[in-house]
């Protein structure tokens, strides 16, 4: 993505439970069994100005297209991936298709070949369930400890690997925001 297609997002509020004064902009990368319409999009698009693209599972590199694709055309303050959309999420970071807050639910990015580093100076926020039995949980605490100290947190809840806990009240909600508030 060129330069000139970043758009850098309004200072949030120091409140992560606040709203700003526009919807935030969020595309979610649905997982591997996923589609848009799913609970996690449907939970999304209550809270945010919401973007779920569609794509082919089975062809990760094309899935990276259509994301990427989507990203610069919705400018999304945050982009959410869970497992398999965690992958495609943190390969985006690594490619710069995207530059912006990440969310990363239950990353599957070694079952698809992707490096295991989080770009110097990305703000990431990593979501695990301490009871995932798809994802180790020792994965996401390998690529935290990639990131810039300050810009990358790992919140480990207990959940399993879909996380549904979070779809109560506002936990993912929260999360999302918080993304946005990581700093140095």
């Amino acid at each position: 993505m060129s330069e000139s297609a970043r758009r850098m997002s309004s200072a949030p509020p120091t409140d992560p439970t606040q709203t700003w004064d526009r919807p935030l902009k969020v595309q979610f990368v649905h997982g591997l069994e996923s589609a848009p319409g799913s609970s996690k999009s449907t939970y999304l698009d209550r809270f945010f100005d919401a973007l779920t693209p569609a794509m082919d599972t089975r062809d990760f590199e094309g899935a990276i297209a259509t994301q990427s694709e989507k990203a610069a055309e919705f400018f999304p303050d945050v982009l959410v991936g869970s497992s398999f959309g965690g992958a495609v999420a943190l390969a985006m970071l690594q490619r710069r298709l995207y530059g912006g807050a990440v969310v990363l639910l239950c990353p599957a990015y070694r079952h698809f070949g992707v490096e295991g580093r989080i770009p110097e100076a990305s703000r990431v926020l990593i979501v695990h369930g301490s009871r995932d039995e798809l994802v180790p949980l020792d994965d996401s605490k390998a690529l935290a400890a990639t990131g810039t100290p300050g810009l990358v947190e790992l919140v480990v809840v207990d959940d399993e690997h879909r996380l549904h806990s979070l779809l109560e009240g506002d936990a993912l909600a929260t999360l999302v925001r918080k993304a946005l508030i990581v700093t140095r």
